[in-house]
């Protein structure tokens, strides 16, 4: 994977303004995730920017599953699914936040985090922080603890990194 690369794959993101309500301008990684290529170097890229000593990541539903599934193998580590209310047909703990539009809930199924274990979160866009922020609350009130944050890209106008103070971010892009 070379800088070109990286920068191709990230070139291949859109912009719809208005969606999913008007004002919000979605990042759309679908022409990214369609290209074989991109695909591969972005998951090479996140999977060198977190440390060595992750145990698991922990992937949002839904865009940071087809990250942190490809993710994890890449790094030989498992794989935990933040899922969505009624998802999950045993849920450990729940965490409701807000979004950039509105607020959400996310789940972490039972029996899947050990205490002391190192996570990753992986997740597409860091906009707000509201998401990410939700997501190292259930690592952290099930023992684990957050080794990194990884996202494809950061939305730094709404501010997301002041709801994860201290947090090792990686991105690959900001916007």
């Amino acid at each position: 994977m070379t800088v070109a690369d990286l920068r191709r794959a990230l070139e291949l993101v859109r912009t719809v303004p208005d969606f999913p309500e008007p004002g919000v301008l979605f990042r759309d990684l679908n022409p990214l995730f369609a290209d074989a290529e991109a695909v591969r170097t972005v998951v090479d890229a996140m999977a060198a920017g977190l440390p060595a000593d992750v145990d698991v990541i922990a992937a949002v539903e839904a865009r940071g599953f087809l990250l942190g599934g490809p993710v994890a193998v890449a790094l030989g580590c498992g794989l935990v699914p933040i899922r969505k209310p009624g998802k999950l047909p045993a849920v450990a703990d729940r965490v409701d936040y807000s979004l950039e539009y509105g607020t959400a809930s996310l789940e972490l199924p039972a029996g899947v985090l050990e205490p002391g274990q190192r996570v990753a979160v992986v997740d597409d866009v860091l906009a707000t922080g509201g998401t990410v922020a939700a997501v190292c609350q259930l690592v952290e009130r099930a023992g684990a603890r957050v080794s990194a944050v990884s996202v494809v890209l950061e939305l730094t106008a709404l501010g997301g990194r002041g709801l994860l103070p201290g947090r090792d971010i990686q991105v690959l892009q900001t916007i």
